[in-house]
């Protein structure tokens, strides 16, 4: 028995043939085309979905698709996709359980990552968890009592809209000091350029001819070198997330918080403030026992965490 697991992304579609305890064959990357509009981007959903699909005969028992953004989960919608141009309530499932008449699942990409590491990574034996993603932006997803927590409309765990700065720099979603817009890979970047345009010295200005090719990798990596500027940005996203921590812990007393994301292997730098504010910010009785870790799964935690909705879904 074989699941499907489909990644819709900006850039590109990756899909995997799984079985049941996680092992993946035949693995497949397309690109998007995203710019050719939402019937091309469907047609090489369903090509990716066609270059796993077993040859031997061998049954298929669910396909499950991740998508960025805000996905309807109870309705299979995809509301809208930041990077894929003119998707806007897209029926996404029951276009794809048309066409391959197999039971088919949808879920927002982080929540599916949280999913992928409760059940495969670093979250395996923890009923209650909370996962972030920290890269271009910031996503997550939660675990409550074994189970994914999706909200009413489907939309829950949207903690990187979370709002930790009121007075904050705009997002993405159209709010202002969301924890995506003081502390994602594209803050961090963007206070670096800031600071060296406003001739701040920094070993960034010896790393790049122009501060607009700066990303949070660079930043990283000069913060690794001792420079103070970068060390002083990673402290003050590590700040930022460690207040939207707090605020989790308060709610959701979760005994486990799983970071991932590019932005995450910058690894002491991020942690550490992290861990600091949350010490400094939170009661004892809720920070003593909760341990915050590195995602495990790397960039298969989407596809895994598909595979971990379908099983639970089809029992």
């Amino acid at each position: 028995m074989y699941i499907l697991a489909v990644d819709l992304g900006g850039t590109q579609i990756r899909a995997a043939r799984c079985t049941p305890d996680g092992r993946m064959e035949g693995r497949v990357a397309i690109p998007t085309l995203a710019a050719y509009g939402p019937e091309v981007v469907l047609d090489r959903i369903r090509q990716a979905i066609r270059n796993v699909w077993p040859v031997g005969g061998e049954p298929v028992a669910a396909l499950a698709l991740s998508a960025p953004g805000p996905v309807d989960a109870h309705r299979g919608i995809v509301r809208f996709t930041p990077n894929i141009p003119g998707w806007k309530d897209v029926p996404l499932r029951d276009l794809m359980a048309e066409t391959f008449r197999v039971p088919t699942f949808l879920a927002n990409d982080a929540n599916l990552a949280a999913l992928g590491e409760f059940r495969f990574g670093a979250g395996r034996g923890v009923q209650d968890l909370i996962y972030l993603t920290i890269s271009t932006g910031i996503g997550g997803g939660i675990i409550i009592d074994g189970r994914l927590y999706e909200g009413g409309q489907g939309l829950g765990g949207e903690v990187g809209h979370m709002v930790v700065e009121p007075s904050g720099p705009p997002c993405g979603c159209g709010g202002y000091g969301c924890l995506e817009a003081v502390a994602s890979g594209t803050a961090i970047a963007r206070e670096a350029r800031a600071a060296l345009e406003g001739g701040t010295a920094s070993l960034l200005g010896h790393m790049v001819d122009n501060p607009e090719a700066i990303t949070a990798r660079e930043v990283a990596e000069a913060a690794a070198q001792g420079d103070n500027l970068s060390r002083r940005i990673y402290a003050r996203a590590g700040f930022y997330v460690g207040l939207a921590l707090v605020s989790l812990m308060y709610l959701f007393n979760p005994a486990l918080f799983i970071i991932g994301g590019s932005v995450a292997n910058a690894g002491a730098l991020l942690f550490d403030p992290i861990g600091q504010t949350v010490r400094e910010r939170a009661q004892r009785v809720y920070w003593e026992n909760i341990s915050i870790v590195p995602a495990a799964l790397g960039d298969d935690v989407v596809l895994l965490g598909a595979l971990a909705l379908a099983l639970e879904r089809i029992g």
